[in-house]
């Protein structure tokens, strides 16, 4: 195979922007590859820092560390989407940051992301900016209780939201919010919620793995099903949502999309994006040849992506505060894989690990 300019050669230095657990995983993809990882996180105890070659820790306003940081890598990425848009800024003006800052603008505010899914005539829950009382009044009077006002920006797993189950239940919830922008959306009655995971090179090379099946507690993740269980016209309708939103933001890296099915199948609504590797699609580390994040990290190199077929059924599930005590159990059982994450304090509501149940695919079943 010729290797194309664009590609980036083994020893290249992967510049990663925050250093949670998606990081970590990152950090081990690209040494796999002949990489070399610099993470930049201003958390001094952050778990990629201990499988990262290098690491620097700097608050992401600091233009002078973020410079240096810099000059010490060939593409920079991220592994979260909170990333601020002065930070990635400074970046791109040195060095190619990847996925782009479209991207990350559309997906850190909630009423730019839902305006971008409607003017692509995708689906998306009935909503309504709302940046005061009159705004929240107005905004009810068009879509109506129960329905979910949340912030514009940085909620997720639950928090910067309130349920508004009656009109009179408006003026709590508003306050609740403290001032923030926030926008109004219509409670949907789903049947349950699906994500994509995807990945696009600059090229416009595209590929998608099996949708899963992803169940809450608590508003975060617990686990996800793969396959999901649905019709094969649903999930070429999903894939092919996706593959529209990466081609609208010239994408460039692993992106999550999330769905709301409904009536049946008949609808297909879309929640959020992720533009990053997700939680849902944890299971690619055990249940598939090549992981999301390997996936990811070819994206931002330039290099082909690989075939994001899979080799067994998967049942992930999260280890979420003190779950993680029962690691012993898990580690016991046949045919799973336990990934902990090394977080050195175990907090309620925290993603301490996750383990993933396989069931190996016989040879003459589907995909």
């Amino acid at each position: 195979m010729t290797v194309k300019p664009s590609m980036l050669a083994p020893g290249s230095v992967i510049g990663v922007l925050g250093g949670g657990q998606l990081g970590r995983f990152l950090a081990m993809a690209a040494a796999d590859l002949g990489f070399a990882c610099h993470v930049y996180c201003p958390e001094p105890d952050s778990p990629a820092f201990a499988l990262a070659d290098q690491h620097m820790i700097a608050p992401y306003e600091d233009e002078a560390a973020l410079t240096r940081f810099a000059e010490q890598v060939d593409v920079v990425t991220y592994e979260f989407e909170n990333v601020p848009a002065a930070t990635v800024e400074v970046l791109e003006a040195l060095v190619p940051v990847l996925p782009g800052r479209r991207a990350l603008e559309t997906a850190q505010d909630r009423l730019a992301e839902k305006r971008f899914f409607s003017d692509l005539g995708i689906e998306v829950a009935p909503f309504a900016e709302v940046n005061d009382a009159a705004d929240l009044e107005r905004a009810l009077g068009e879509i109506g209780a129960p329905a979910i006002l949340k912030t514009r920006r940085f909620g997720y797993d639950g928090k910067g939201q309130a349920r508004i189950g009656h009109r009179d239940e408006a003026g709590p919830a508003l306050e609740s919010l403290r001032g923030a922008p926030a926008i109004l959306e219509q409670v949907i009655d789903f049947d349950f919620e699906i994500s994509v995971i995807a990945a696009r090179c600059r090229s416009g090379d595209f590929a998608a793995y099996a949708p899963g099946r992803n169940i809450h507690r608590n508003h975060i993740l617990d686990q996800t099903f793969v396959p999901a269980d649905i019709p094969a016209e649903l999930e070429r309708r999903a894939v092919e949502i996706c593959r529209t939103i990466t081609e609208a933001l010239d994408y460039a890296g692993v992106i999550g999309v999330e769905f709301f099915v409904c009536d049946g199948g008949a609808r297909l609504l879309v929640n959020e994006i992720a533009p990053r590797v997700h939680n849902s699609g944890h299971w690619t580390l055990d249940g598939a040849p090549a992981s999301q994040f390997e996936q990811h990290i070819r994206a931002v190199a330039g290099w082909p992506l690989r075939d994001p077929c899979r080799h067994s059924d998967a049942v992930m599930t999260n280890l979420i505060g003190e779950d993680v005590e029962s690691w012993g159990k898990w580690a016991a059982e046949p045919l799973t894989a336990v990934h902990l994450y090394g977080k050195p304090e175990v907090r309620a509501g925290r993603k301490m690990g996750h383990v993933t149940r396989l069931t190996p695919m016989t040879p003459d079943a589907g995909d």
